[in-house]
This record gives structure tokens, C-alpha cells and sequence, in this order.
């Protein structure tokens, strides 16, 4: 793996090149996560089968951190700059919830950079309480924790970890900053990400426009529990979705939005990738 940095859209982005052999593959992280929430899909084995990229969004990881610009527009015209930078002219995108929405904004915007496009857990409509269910990984923003061992044994507490591997521990470690006095604070702040909210994922007409979406498109859904007793992304709500758009495919996998990029759920998305990828 090979940690760089980039300059693209009047920013810098950090992004991990996995290596590997053959298609491009592009992952596009949650709203509040960082490039590594796919170290489990790694793991599992993704880049055996495809060169593998996976980038800190703006505002997230060691990615710049700008005051403003947290649209989908300004996302995906740092995507561009990022391809354009590599000398990639298209590229397969895989993203997972927000990176979901920005991997279709890409496909409708931006077609001709877009081979196939696969969406983990990202749908026009999501759960009614979506905003909160996703209070307790939003409630850690702007908070000061004694140490990373501390946030860890807080974090492994969280209601969606129905399970812990090690594998998890790379992503926590680049969601944290460590400050002089050896406490650590998330990256990610709470009024940048609340913009991407209401400016990205709630700021565009997702029921209008998939049906722009002509890529070859395949929804990887994971209706186990998250919170509040509930899927983040119910199974009929994942349905609703691909049936909007006019080449997409549905298959299921083990566990809930956060804990499918890890275990069972994790080897059973790259099996699906590696089947759709290179049919």
C-alpha cells in the first residue's frame, strides 16, 4: 500500500494506492469516515483481482479540511482532478453510503469517467430516522478523548459493532489526531460534515436523477440491525432503488451498514465485485 497526496481542486487530497493487477477500482468512503473503512475489503482480498484506490474525501482524514465545500459538485470535481492527476481515463467506482451517492453523481455528471459503478448501502430513500440513527457515530465529532485506547474502548461499545476484528483498528487510528498532550480528537468536525448532509446527500433530487444513471450499477445491501432495531437501509427501500434504474442488480450480505465491510459481509462484497466486474 502506498500512502500520496494530490493536488486537485484548489485543495490536497490524501489518497491509498493498494496496488494489484488489472480493471481500476476507486472506493469512496462514508460521510465521516476515511480511506481506510475498506482495509476489510483488502483483507478480503479486492486487490488480488484489481488495482485498488481508495481516497480521503475533502474534510475527512489527511485530506485538506476547507471551510466550505462540502456539495456534491465540489466532491466530485475533486474526484476528477484525483483521476485526471493519475492519468486514468475511467475508472469503476465503488462507494459505500455517502461515497455511494457521490459514485452516482460521478456516473450521471461525469459518464464518460465511470465504467461500472457498485453502491454499498446507498439508496434514494434510506430509514425514516436515518439523522438519528446515526447519532452515536456523529456524537464523537468535536469530542476530546483521554487517549486512542480510550476512543477505542468507547468505540467498540457503539450499538452497530455487533462484532470486533483487528483489521477495524487501521481505520479508527486514521478517524483520530493525536494532540501534545496525548489525547486525541476526530479529524472530521461536525459543521463540515453536517454540510455535507444538507448539501450533498440531502442536496440533490435523487428520485429524479438516477434514472440519468446508464452505468451498469449493482446495490450491495446489509439489512442487519444498526441501531434503534433497524436496517439503516431497509431491504424494500434498497428494492425501490434499483428498479428506479434501468441496469441494476440487487444482491444481499451479511450484516449492518458499518459491519459489512468486515468478516463474512466483506469476503461476500468482493466475491460480488470480482462476479460483476468480470463477467
Amino acid at each position: 500500500m502506498q500512502s500520496s497526496f494530490i493536488k486537485t481542486n484548489e485543495i490536497v487530497l490524501h489518497y491509498l494506492d493498494y496496488g494489484g493487477e488489472g480493471e481500476n477500482i476507486l472506493l469512496l468512503h462514508g460521510l465521516t469516515a476515511n480511506a481506510h473503512a475498506f482495509d476489510g475489503l483488502i483483507e478480503a482480498g479486492l486487490s488480488n483481482h484489481f488495482r485498488v484506490i481508495s481516497v480521503d474525501l475533502r474534510g475527512r482524514g489527511l485530506s485538506d479540511h476547507p471551510v466550505a465545500g462540502y456539495d456534491m459538485q465540489s466532491h466530485a470535481a475533486d474526484i476528477i482532478g484525483l483521476l485526471e492527476a493519475l492519468n486514468i481515463e475511467s475508472v469503476h467506482i465503488c462507494g459505500h453510503s455517502f461515497g455511494g451517492f457521490l459514485g452516482l453523481y460521478l456516473a450521471i455528471y461525469f459518464s464518460k469517467k465511470v465504467k461500472r459503478l457498485i453502491l454499498l448501502d446507498a439508496a434514494v430513500r434510506m430509514h425514516p430516522q436515518t439523522k438519528e440513527m446515526l447519532g452515536p457515530a456523529l456524537s464523537r465529532l468535536g469530542q476530546r478523548f483521554e487517549s486512542f485506547e480510550n476512543y477505542i474502548e468507547i468505540v467498540k461499545k457503539a450499538p452497530y459493532l455487533h462484532f470486533w476484528e483487528e483489521k477495524m483498528l487501521s481505520y479508527y487510528r486514521a478517524d483520530v489526531k493525536t494532540n501534545e498532550d496525548g489525547t486525541v480528537t476526530p479529524r472530521s468536525t461536525l459543521d463540515n460534515m453536517m454540510e455535507a448532509v444538507l448539501k450533498g446527500s440531502l442536496g440533490e433530487p435523487w428520485a429524479e436523477l438516477i434514472e440519468l444513471n446508464h452505468k451498469p450499477t449493482i446495490l450491495i445491501n446489509a439489512p442487519g440491525v444498526y441501531t434503534m432495531g433497524n436496517a439503516l437501509l431497509p431491504k424494500d427501500f434498497a428494492m425501490e432503488t434499483v428498479e428506479m434504474m434501468r441496469d441494476c442488480s440487487y444482491v444481499e450480505v451479511e450484516g449492518n451498514h458499518q459491519t459489512m465491510l468486515y468478516g463474512l459481509g466483506a469476503k461476500q462484497i468482493v466475491k460480488t465485485i470480482q462476479e460483476f466486474i468480470l463477467k
